[in-house]
């Protein structure tokens, strides 16, 4: 008992069997003064201790006998409302099956995926459609896609602040209101637009009397509905805004916070297999023609460049997906039962700082508490460091998300579908591994705020080390006419024209690759010198080529011709696809693992009224630092290893045909490893400033404003003798 100078409230020590009570002399015998953040100032002499028969209620001040099972409740668990599932006095016995947190997470699941078929799938895998049927450019595609995260960063910090204190559930109905809107409005052109109709198909072998497209320039009267699209985008951010923020803090009040990382990691994996999902329907959606709805048939196939596809149809499936679930969420109350008896049984693991300003309980109530409350939080070193280290994974998780199909394309030699499939299957289910991992792993091991941080650590830096697999899994650009090879050995390179294809008047915006018998990959049938084709075959083949020499034996055809090339581009020679999918999925793997993890640790390293603001401000810097600069950096990287551009009539430059493979590897590395780097930095250094609450002053989550404080005792057994 020597050195023992005070001891602690246990009536604020959690009853978290995992929570050691330090304990230095018998309750019954130590006065302890509990002072708010209210009265600090004004009380900041000593009281005397008061005598219980001459107060009508127990005082704050007393201290619960050791032998007594009672624990007393903070008055700030009144703003718990509780209650049963249901509408009003309308509260049927089977809807109380439903209101558990594993209820509740079930529908956020099915929420997390509608929002993440929509936004990240069907919207992704329909740009290229919609560019054609309504004669838009790549650049205004790009407005649409990113008006969502507009929309989004616009509203996270309001949402987030003013649904801390409201019904969250009901900011879900909500959001599930408005994705289910916003996808019914993005579907809306293809009801008023009319009919698709087909143009004349493009002959792409060579004829010398070819008619050369005029350098005109027109707009269409189908560019307002560039408008709509928008707007549709606009009403899913506004939807996916209270999703990520409040979804997410809901679940944290409702479960223990040793199984918090493990709900939020099974939600959050969830949205990340939304898009393949999205990916996979649309897919399918985009083989039936597009005006399927008007019992319009046509005779071209798939493999006709003027072919649309019924990009339409998931958006109409999400919008009934979406405003199905507007009635389960309206029906859970503002917290499940026992988030009082949860919560009451948390403590707070907020980072320490004389820079934090401390608040009431009112505060947060009124929009003039707004500009206070982002101050706090941004004056939070350890958040804004773990917010940073998020953004900075975001942008390479995002440029990745975009350009990895074209990457696998061009480095392995592969068709467009087959390196988005591949893509997707090395994303998705890496990233959904992740998240449940780095989920399960923290619920498992009972971390605290430090130790999720220092794993969250080590799983950057696994992922930075795997991250050099482009260094040594790229490939050798394949020979190709006019780029890196010769036209037998006549014309010049870095010019598609040569003698043998002067006269066919060939058109360099229409890329169709070629590959010939010589083992060279042509630019377009038209530039191999291509007169004849058999389309009936699969792939289709080409015959009597001027460009392309006859070094092996000619394929004889049904019609007693022998073809030269054959669609497509040439079987690449390099065998490191297989390295590359590997360890590039256990970078993915390592790379989400701490993403639930830094969530966790937000959620913890912030006064518990804050947790939604907390969200809003990251899901803000997340996008406007992260995930709309991404794909941006990305493109303008890849763009400056282009050895061959589209340049059409009028001689704009367009898309990027072929790629300088090596180079464009080296610049991937150097991205990834500028990111991983900013993480671990940010990461370790939230480490090295978190300062957790003083041990032995286990204030629970809704007592953060309180101070605990103790009266120095001489631990001497024979004064107390004396003084019984």
């Amino acid at each position: 008992m020597k050195g023992c100078r005070g001891i602690e409230n246990p009536a604020f020590v959690a009853s978290s069997p995992d929570t050691p009570r330090r304990l230095c002399a018998s309750p019954s015998n130590v006065e302890v003064s509990v002072l708010s953040t209210n009265t600090r100032r004004e009380d900041s002499q000593p009281q005397e201790p008061q005598d219980p028969q001459k107060s009508p209620e127990p005082p704050l001040s007393s201290v619960t006998p050791a032998g007594s099972q009672e624990r007393p409740r903070p008055e700030s668990l009144s703003e718990f409302e509780e209650g049963p599932c249901g509408w009003g006095t309308f509260q049927p016995q089977c809807l109380q099956r439903c209101n558990t947190p594993q209820g509740f997470l079930f529908h956020y699941c099915l929420l997390a995926l509608t929002q993440g078929i929509v936004v990240n799938g069907l919207v992704n895998i329909s740009i290229s459609t919609i560019e054609k049927r309504y004669e838009m450019k790549s650049s205004l595609t790009g407005l649409i896609s990113s008006s969502y995260d507009i929309s989004f960063c616009l509203l996270s910090l309001f949402v987030s602040f003013f649904g801390e204190r409201g019904h969250k559930p009901r900011w879900l109905a909500f959001a599930s209101f408005m994705i289910g809107l916003g996808a019914l409005v993005f579907s809306l052109p293809k009801f008023f637009s009319g009919r698709y109709q087909l143009g004349s198909l493009f002959e792409d072998t060579c004829l010398t009397p070819k008619n050369r497209t005029s350098c005109t320039t027109s707009s269409s009267s189908l560019f307002n509905y560039l408008y709509v699209f928008i707007l549709g985008q606009l009403l899913l951010g506004v939807g996916g805004t209270p999703l990520y923020t409040l979804g997410t803090a809901f679940i944290d009040d409702s479960v223990p916070t040793h199984k918090s990382s493990l709900y939020i990691g099974i939600g959050y994996s969830m949205s990340v297999l939304g898009p393949a999902v999205g990916y996979v329907l649309g897919g399918q959606l985009l083989t039936l023609y597009i005006d399927v709805d008007l019992g319009q048939s046509t005779d071209i196939t798939e493999d006709d460049p003027r072919w649309l596809g019924a990009w339409w149809i998931g958006f109409l499936m999400s919008w009934f997906l979406a405003w199905s679930l507007i009635i389960p969420f309206s029906c859970f109350p503002k917290h499940l039962p026992g988030t009082a008896e949860i919560q009451d049984g948390k403590t707070s693991q907020a980072h320490q700082s004389n820079s934090l300003q401390n608040t009431d309980g009112n505060f947060g109530q009124s929009f003039k508490d707004f500009p206070a409350a982002l101050k706090n939080l941004m004056r939070n070193t350890v958040f804004m460091c773990l917010v940073l280290s998020t953004c900075s994974e975001a942008l390479v998780t995002t440029g990745f998300a975009t350009f990895l199909p074209k990457f696998i394309e061009n480095q392995f030699g592969l068709s467009s579908s087959s390196a988005a499939t591949l893509g997707g299957a090395v994303l998705v289910p890496g990233a959904a591994l992740g998240q449940i991992l780095g989920g399960v792993l923290v619920s498992k091991f009972k971390m605290t705020c430090k130790n999720i941080m220092k794993f969250a650590l080590l799983t950057s830096v696994i992922a930075l080390t795997l991250s050099f697999v482009f260094l040594y899994a790229n490939c050798e650009n394949e020979p190709f006419a006019g780029v890196s090879e010769s036209y037998n050995r006549t014309g010049e390179l870095g010019n598609l024209t040569a003698p043998c294809n002067a006269n066919c008047h060939c058109l360099r915006s229409y890329y169709y690759p070629l590959c010939g018998g010589d083992g060279v990959q042509y630019f377009s049938p038209c530039y191999a010198g291509c007169t004849n084709s058999v389309s009936k075959r699969h792939p289709k083949v080409y015959y009597n080529c001027s460009c392309i020499e006859r070094k092996i034996e000619l394929t004889p055809t049904p019609s007693g011709f022998a073809f030269e090339a054959k669609a497509g581009k040439c079987p690449t020679r390099c065998a490191n696809l297989p390295i590359f999918l590997v360890i590039f999925f256990a970078t993915i793997v390592f790379t989400f693992m701490a993403g639930t993890p830094i969530t966790v640790s937000i959620l913890r390293c912030v006064n518990h009224k804050q947790r939604s603001l907390a969200l809003g401000i990251q899901c803000m810097l997340l996008r406007i630092l992260g995930t709309i600069p991404g794909p941006i950096i990305f493109g303008i990287t890849i763009d400056s290893t282009c050895i061959l551009w589209d340049i059409n009539e009028c001689g704009i430059k367009g898309a990027c045909w072929i790629y300088n493979n090596i180079r464009m590897a080296h610049m991937l590395v150097a991205i990834s490893v500028t990111c991983k780097v900013i993480t671990i930095f940010f990461i370790g250094f939230a480490i090295f400033l978190y300062k957790p609450p003083p041990s032995g002053t286990d204030v629970p989550f809704l007592d953060q404003n309180t101070v605990v404080t103790t009266v120095p005792l001489e631990c001497d057994l024979k004064k107390i003798g004396n003084e019984d």
